[in-house]
């Protein structure tokens, strides 16, 4: 019995599924972006949604730059407030597949009361 060692294809998809070390990197890596870019924590999610939007990225990147379900200290009226501002730059297209994207990743966002 061998000690397995994972393919590059093993690998690739352990990434695509955000269940890799190369994932624990990148988060380790943006640990400190938070205090050199001088943003609330609020608008630094937001701007990093706008820019998740911009890219058309994949649902993993949503939940690896945005948090799991829950994390995220933004609202969905944020968030629908995000997307409505950047649908002229980026376009109706984008905006409906981040939404989509974004329901994938399991990204959920705080509702404030009525």
């Amino acid at each position: 019995m061998g000690i397995h060692r994972p393919t590059p294809r093993d690998q690739l998809r352990a990434i695509a599924d955000g269940k890799s070390a190369v994932l624990e990197e990148l988060a380790r890596m943006q640990v400190s972006t938070l205090d050199r870019c001088k943003l609330d924590k609020e608008t630094y999610l937001l701007v990093r949604l706008a820019a998740l939007v911009a890219t058309d990225a994949a649902p993993v990147s949503y939940r690896a730059h945005l948090g799991g379900a829950g994390d995220p200290p933004i609202s969905s009226r944020q968030v629908l407030g995000t997307l409505a501002a950047i649908a002229p730059v980026v376009g109706s297209a984008r905006v409906l597949s981040a939404a989509s994207r974004l329901a994938r990743a399991g990204v959920v966002f705080a509702d404030p009361g009525p």
